[in-house]
């Protein structure tokens, strides 16, 4: 099996593709790379998922640490 990656430009195209499929000539597997389903997959598998405000409060202690205590 070969992949490859296509950008469709006319819509005519992706009902071809789509043919295609159903003929199961060939299969389509939509790959959204964002940040946010990333981790929605990495949180899926874990058991302590943590929330926006630990995740805050752990990166507000890492910056002070870095550059010091506002003042």
């Amino acid at each position: 099996m070969e992949t490859i990656t296509i950008n469709i430009l006319n819509p005519k195209a992706k009902k071809l593709i789509k043919d295609l499929a159903d003929l199961n000539l060939i299969e389509i597997n939509s790959k959204n790379k964002s940040v946010k389903n990333y981790l929605k997959k990495i949180r899926s598998k874990s058991d302590n998922v943590p929330t926006f405000e630990e995740i805050t409060a752990i990166v507000e202690e890492v910056r002070t640490e870095i550059y010091g205590a506002k003042k």
